[in-house]
């Protein structure tokens, strides 16, 4: 088995894209696994864009099925049939209760058995606030490192997530600087329904995403997020 130092839990959206470029340029893309989960979502087309990212940055991708989600929990995630919605002071009926808790749980296994000891996760703190997404904070990782820690009976064991803390905007500003924004938003999907670019501009992901996306324009009137529109 091909040892590596780091994994990174790689949806092909927006954000853990991002780490998964900081985590290439820190530790070298060789030395770099990326992680989907394919767990029946309705915008299972973010794993074709996770394939190609990899593809085109050299990294090692391997998907594993946790399709037994949708048997246990119910969420217009993994649930065509149902509307997304989201009611106000309420989290939106996408939320997949102990997603984030689950990937990292066997993202850390399978980083043992690899030999490294940190993962990456794209969570970011304005997602929980905005959208009502209980695991997307640094305090829920925090427990989780601990708990992982013991399972995995390494004290170094470490949950990076390196944008948690920022903003839509600040983690573009950062795509930026590594050069990779254009691509990111163009390779991409982030929109629940499994829309390129900007998405269907509905869901609170894509919100995010395009609020994100106005405000950096705002400081960059002649930026086009999307020249090949």
């Amino acid at each position: 088995m091909i040892k590596k130092d780091a994994i990174v839990i790689h949806s092909g959206g927006m954000d853990s894209s991002l780490c998964l470029a900081l985590a290439a340029k820190e530790f070298g893309p060789e030395h770099v696994l990326s992680l989907s989960f394919s767990y029946s979502q309705r915008h299972s087309s973010e794993l074709i864009q996770a394939k190609k990212i990899c593809s085109d940055w050299n990294i090692d991708h391997v998907v594993l099925s946790i399709d037994c989600l949708q048997q246990i929990t119910n969420n217009a995630l993994t649930d065509q049939s149902l509307k997304i919605e989201q009611i106000h002071n309420q989290a939106p009926n996408t939320l997949v209760i102990g997603r984030n808790g689950l990937m990292a749980r066997l993202g850390a296994i399978h980083a043992n058995s690899l030999g490294a000891h940190i993962i990456f996760m794209g969570v970011i703190e304005v997602e929980g606030a905005n959208s009502g997404y209980r695991d997307c904070s640094r305090k829920y990782m925090d427990l989780m490192q601990e708990i992982l820690r013991i399972d995995l009976d390494d004290p170094n064991f470490i949950i990076r997530t390196p944008i948690v803390k920022m903003t839509k905007k600040e983690s573009l500003e950062v795509a930026a600087s590594l050069n990779i924004l254009e691509y990111l938003l163009n390779n991409t999907i982030t929109c629940y329904e499994g829309i390129p670019k900007e998405g269907c501009g509905l869901c609170p992901s894509c919100k995010l995403r395009n609020e994100g996306i106005a405000l950096y324009k705002k400081d960059r009137p002649d930026f086009c997020p999307y020249p090949s529109n």
